[in-house]
């Protein structure tokens, strides 16, 4: 299953008041696994930035001045989103924003919806975690995740964020990193998630030697007699 953990940061709150996108950022989810390839990209709004937007995200309108349009980087974004699901907190405000984008074109693309599927991590943190708070900065703190170094919020770094908070409230941690085994890849999120290189050598099957297996009987014995003969685990007990 491919997954894309999508952000932007805007010029301000409401396109239906003209406000444009600024920065798009995604990380790609294959089968529940980060696989490194990500979408970045800065845009040019063709408007100014409101200042309480600025305090929050610090992109300043002399930043993208030479930053391309959407109209520019539009293929390419829906070539990298195109048939995945999309991970988003708070989608309505991101999807409402990239549907507004995709309208001003007036061309082929219509909706995002057509391309994609939704999931809202907002929504699903309601449902888990009813009458808490459940912003990505209240999520990080629940499932321990290391957000120390986000002091603005960017597009990117939110992205791979959640990523790891997603997959924390959705399973947790699906690959045990042993130490030493390969090289590790992270999200720029230090202390999330940790991967297993996909080259990673085979684990060495280490059997027990006559004195260990002895004691594992042993214990057995006694977890047998403990228990009144319900053991699980060996000839002592129960199957």
């Amino acid at each position: 299953m491919r997954q894309i953990v999508l952000d932007t940061e805007t010029t301000g709150l409401e396109p239906s008041q003209g406000h444009r996108i600024i920065e798009i950022g995604c990380v790609e989810l294959v089968n529940r696994r980060l696989t490194g390839n990500h979408y970045h990209q800065y845009i040019q709004p063709d408007r100014e930035i409101d200042e309480g937007a600025i305090e929050v995200h610090g992109i300043s309108n002399e930043f993208l001045m030479d930053k391309p349009l959407f109209a520019d980087v539009v293929e390419d974004f829906m070539n990298f989103v195109r048939g995945a699901e999309l991970v988003i907190h708070n989608a309505p405000f991101d999807v409402g924003f990239l549907n507004h984008e995709l309208k001003l074109l007036k061309g082929s693309h219509g909706k995002l919806e057509s391309h994609c599927t939704i999931l809202d991590t907002l929504s699903l943190a309601r449902k888990m975690h009813p009458g808490q708070k459940n912003s990505l900065d209240a999520l990080c703190k629940r499932y321990e995740v290391n957000n120390s170094h986000r002091e603005l919020h960017g597009a990117l770094l939110d992205a791979e964020i959640l990523a790891d908070v997603y997959l924390f409230m959705t399973g947790g941690q699906t690959s045990l990193l042993l130490g030493g085994l390969g090289e590790e890849t992270q999200s720029s999120a230090d202390g999330g998630i940790r991967r297993l290189a996909r080259d990673r050598p085979r684990l060495k099957i280490v059997k027990p030697g006559n004195e260990e297996q002895a004691a594992h009987e042993a214990r057995l014995v006694s977890i047998s007699e403990a228990s009144g003969g319900k053991c699980l685990w060996g000839s002592g007990g129960e199957e």
